[in-house]
């Protein structure tokens, strides 16, 4: 039976789920289907509630405004660029009939990949639904290679006027209509789902401009799009939340731990461990906009971030009132609630007075008191954490460390540092550490926070690069680790996220900038 073990209520799922029972049928680095294990010799780590219970409340982070927590190399934007990628690498397209009869997704799954499907869905043919209709030549009777983009409805709060396409396209009733339904969880990730699909829209125009027929233009915008997305996860991601020039090492000297002979697949290790690390980065306060902001006319709670939503919150199509009753249920996203990107990404060498940057919190064992409060009776996100890694049969962070040889491991003492450190080692788990968290310790310890220690970042980086290359459209597979980006950048030859969005136009739309 599966582990039903989501990180948020309303967060959905996006397919079949790892199971204990067959992680535990794995011996070694074959092929295992969707899900497997980098170290399979180790031992499950048996932790029972009551010293994950108080591990978790140990991890409540008391001071979430201090400025002290804050991560000085990761703006905030990158915590949700995060969870975009991750629903791109865990999305799961195999049919309802192929899921039930593979239910352990050992023969029919869709391989983890950084190539976009939760933003193209199956193309223009297989998902119309996504895509504005062609107009060239056939009265607009088929799907173009653009995506359709959602309006949003001007409210009293704020004064935003003029029509604004910066919501993602709905149904009748709300719901998003989007490769991956998840992208609706929270109004962060909506956006930057909403920037992804202006990116390839910008990339369309560019390629119509240039005189590429028409028939070629979707397939040939994917491509440019998908690679510089894979690139900017490498280079600007991965190594912001690892060290810069580990991605070229991995390359150069090839992947140790997470190892596939021809398809990729799903650690535990890491999608149970090591890529939770976004948990502890989330802020429970942001400067969205100039109307939703600390000082501004209502602070841009994380409460009021998944409420402006169609998957955790208000937006409800058809459903909500006529006329509208601001501030909910809403038919679409209030424009008032239109990002600003410069509070979230690095767009300008500085913002100007009164347009902060926000800042992510540090990689560290505390997350904010709200994600230990989740609605809907969730309960504890570091509970649900620690737990699903008991459930699932991960090893200890001591025997990760061991396994892969690290030099200089984390010692019980270090671990025992701090207040949630005194709890961990009152239950022993000083010295046999659930993975996770000595993820999040190590990069606390080694790392002061701002980045993952040697534990966490060869993890993530091997698992980043061997899904891309395991990608046979992607550019390290057909053009190999050589290749540079090609769309215009800050510095020639790459390409962040910053740049993309200076690519794309719509910094502030709400304050009339487009471009910077």
């Amino acid at each position: 039976m599966g582990i039903d073990v989501n990180v948020q209520p309303g967060h959905g799922k996006a397919g079949r789920q790892p199971t204990r029972q067959f992680l535990d049928t794995l011996s070694g680095h074959d092929d295992p289907g969707m899900f497997g294990r980098m170290f399979p010799a180790l031992e499950p780590l048996a932790v029972d509630d009551g010293p994950l219970h108080a591990l978790a409340d140990a991890m409540k982070d008391l001071t979430p405004d201090a400025a002290a927590g804050d991560n000085p190399n990761v703006p905030a934007g990158f915590t949700y660029l995060g969870q975009f990628v991750d629903h791109d690498i865990t999305l799961d397209l195999t049919s309802f009939g192929d899921k039930e009869s593979d239910p352990t997704a050992v023969q029919n799954f869709r391989t983890p990949a950084l190539d976009l499907d939760c933003l193209y869905g199956l193309g223009p043919d297989g998902s119309r639904h996504l895509y504005a209709r062609n107009s060239a030549g056939d009265s607009g009777k088929t799907p173009g290679p653009k995506f359709l983009i959602g309006k949003t409805v001007n409210v009293p709060l704020g004064g935003v006027t003029g029509d604004h396409r910066n919501d993602l396209p709905r149904s009748p009733e709300g719901f998003a209509l989007i490769g991956d339904h998840r992208n609706d969880e929270n109004l962060l990730v909506a956006q930057t789902h909403v920037a992804m699909l202006k990116f390839h829209n910008k990339v369309c125009d560019q390629l119509a401009v240039s005189g590429k027929p028409p028939g070629e233009i979707f397939e040939e915008a994917r491509r440019i799009v998908t690679w510089h997305y894979q690139w900017m996860v490498l280079h600007d991601f991965v190594e912001r939340l690892t060290e810069k020039g580990l991605v070229a090492k991995i390359l150069e000297q090839g992947r140790r731990f997470y190892r596939f002979k021809k398809t990729p697949y799903m650690p535990v290790e890491f999608s149970a461990a090591v890529y939770r690390l976004g948990h502890s980065m989330v802020r429970e306060v942001y400067s969205h906009n100039s109307i939703f902001t600390p000082g501004g006319v209502v602070p841009g709670t994380l409460d009021l971030l998944f409420r402006f939503t169609g998957l955790s919150g208000g937006i409800i199509g058809d459903l909500a009132p006529n006329p509208i009753q601001p501030p909910l249920p809403l038919p679409v996203l209030s424009s008032n609630w239109i990002i600003d990107w410069r509070r979230f990404y690095e767009i300008l060498p500085s913002n100007p007075s009164g347009v902060p940057l926000n800042l992510s919190r540090k990689i560290d064992p505390f997350v904010v008191p709200q994600l230990h409060t989740l609605p809907g009776d969730g309960g504890s996100l570091p509970f649900r954490n620690l737990k699903r890694g008991v459930l699932l049969g991960l090893p200890s962070g001591q025997d990760v460390a061991r396994a892969m040889k690290i030099k200089n491991p984390l010692t019980p003492t270090e671990i025992s540092k701090g207040t949630d450190g005194a709890v961990a080692r009152t239950h022993g788990l000083h010295e046999h550490t659930p993975l996770w968290y000595y993820i999040l310790k190590e990069a606390e310890q080694r790392g002061g926070g701002q980045r993952l220690g040697p534990v966490g970042a060869t993890l993530l980086a091997e698992v980043f690069v061997g899904l891309v290359h395991g990608d046979h459209q992607s550019y390290l597979w057909l053009k190999g680790k050589s290749w540079k980006p090609t769309l215009p950048s800050k510095v020639p030859g790459e390409f962040t996220m910053a740049d993309l969005l200076r690519f794309v136009g719509d910094i502030s739309p709400i304050d009339g900038i487009s471009t910077v």
